[in-house]
């Protein structure tokens, strides 16, 4: 699992990143999603960064991706532990 956090100070910009990032995570707070751990995921994700919102981001934003090796190294509290687990219904 991977962790992207990411702060873009302008708006339009800004709405623009979440509507890509969406589509390879969860949200799990405003500006910080879940992303699948997979090579091919990442770099599609880094080189869209990279030529789309790159050249565009202001002195202060960033964006930040953190590799989770292990699921057993989180803790989950709140919101967060009820999606730990799939939940399935028959």
């Amino acid at each position: 699992m991977m962790i992207l956090a990411y702060d873009i100070s302008d708006n339009k910009l800004r709405t623009k990143f979440t509507k890509f990032i969406k589509s390879y995570g969860r949200r799990l707070q405003y500006s910080v999603y879940e992303i699948k751990n997979s090579p091919r995921y990442l770099k599609v994700i880094t080189s869209q960064i990279k030529h789309l919102f790159e050249k565009r981001f202001g002195q202060s934003d960033s964006v930040l991706i953190f590799s989770v090796n292990n699921n057993e190294n989180i803790l989950r509290f709140g919101y967060a532990k009820n999606e730990e687990f799939d939940l399935v219904i028959k």
